[in-house]
């Protein structure tokens, strides 16, 4: 790897309005898992309107293409599409619904959220409350309700009183729930809504796709967008992937809070999540572009967190892979990030797809050692230790 001739190639400026036009619509489209047929249209047009190729698999997730110099070898970055939500679990006695997250997410943030039930015929829009909400009504024991999905409900806009009120408007257990948005875009660069996770990032992948178009810079190998749709449940990237891609980059959301190194503005380089280190070179090639290309970042690790890049190792894929993500305060609740943040990975995502890959010999998923990666040189593995003396030396013999 060069990362000094990879440097040498000036990055076009991010279209920040074109990245901000595609958040916003991105977060006006429903997209919980299983209800994210909309948004994959809504990203085909996108790219259509890059004129970028693309195939889209049976269940929706989208893999482009951007051609290199060289087939081989190719490499992906990947944002998600899917976003949590919530599914009717029970239809109640009270005329409300009981519900299941999809996702992992607290019902803390669920609670006081307006949303849209969508039934089979019709959405219905509604409030999800605990059990116990007036406190005129029940005091100081609305303080006490346990925190969870067990002890929340959905109130529809309708006049429901029933079970067979809710059978009635058409409202079934298995019908999904899509939480509002709730987006609000400050002067001064911080963004707030639900579901930056991972839609600012799909905003930031496609506007650095347009970035690579406008310049018409050749890239040194393909290049492979993709786009997945059930990241939030866990099986993401698998779908996507084939045998031809050795490198896969995922972005998506990173966690801004106590004893964690992220911060808002830069993006942040994750060298390990819950399913274990990320590649190594792969990770170190980003860090040094950003070095190179003056980016504001910052190394961290998340202890629980799970990406895109899991499921395609998961899955039986020998790729390297690596996670670069906006920093968010308050992930999977009431998400805040900065402009600044979206910028930062917009610009490495843009230094890496114009970089060199990591390793030519990745062309062939097998091979010599010619070649091969180099971590640690002997050297380096000296390890200095105390000799300890003879004890015949000081010990003398008894009798």
């Amino acid at each position: 790897m060069n990362t000094s001739d990879d440097a040498r190639t000036p990055l076009r400026p991010l279209d920040e309005a074109y990245l901000e036009e595609t958040l916003l619509q991105l977060l006006a489209i429903p997209s919980p898992v299983g209800l994210t047929d909309a948004v994959v249209r809504y990203v085909a047009g996108r790219l259509d309107g890059l004129g970028i190729p693309y195939v889209i698999t049976r269940r929706g997730a989208i893999r482009a293409t951007l051609r290199g110099q060289e087939r081989h070898p190719a490499r992906a970055i990947v944002a998600h599409l899917d976003t949590l939500g919530a599914m009717v679990r029970e239809l109640k006695d009270n005329g409300r619904v009981g519900v299941v997250p999809i996702g992992t997410w607290s019902s803390r943030f669920a609670e006081g959220g307006r949303l849209t039930l969508f039934t089979d015929t019709q959405q219905i829009r509604g409030t999800c409350l605990p059990l116990m909400t007036s406190g005129h009504a029940f005091g100081d024991a609305i303080n006490a309700q346990p925190n969870t999905w067990d002890n929340v409900e959905v109130r529809l806009d309708l006049p429901l009183h029933s079970r067979a009120d809710l059978a009635e408007a058409g409202v079934h257990v298995g019908d999904w729930i899509a939480f509002d948005p709730q987006p609000e875009v400050q002067p001064g660069g911080y963004i707030n809504a639900r579901y930056l996770d991972d839609k600012a990032a799909v905003a930031v992948l496609l506007t650095a796709c347009k970035a690579i178009q406008d310049s018409g810079a050749p890239l040194p190998v393909d290049v492979h967008p993709l786009f997945t749709i059930t990241e939030e449940v866990g099986s993401g990237a698998s779908a996507a992937l084939h045998g031809d891609i050795a490198e896969m980059v995922s972005l998506d959301i990173a966690i801004a809070a106590p004893g964690q190194a992220t911060d808002e503005r830069a993006v942040t380089i994750c060298l390990q999540d819950l399913s274990g280190p990320f590649d190594y070179h792969l990770s170190h090639k980003l860090i040094k572009l950003a070095q190179a290309h003056g980016i504001e970042h910052r190394r961290d690790v998340f202890k629980f967190y799970r990406s895109d890049s899991a499921a395609a190792v998961e899955a039986g894929n020998d790729i390297r892979t690596a996670l670069i993500g906006f920093g968010a305060d308050a992930s999977h609740a009431q998400e805040r990030t900065h402009l600044d943040s979206l910028r930062a990975l917009g610009r490495l995502s843009v230094a890496y797809l114009m970089s060199a890959p990591v390793a030519r010999r990745d062309r062939r998923s097998m091979g010599s050692i010619e070649g091969f990666t180099e971590q640690l040189r002997p050297e380096e593995m000296q390890v200095n230790t105390t000799p300890l003396p003879d004890p015949q030396a000081f010990l003398e013999p008894k009798g």
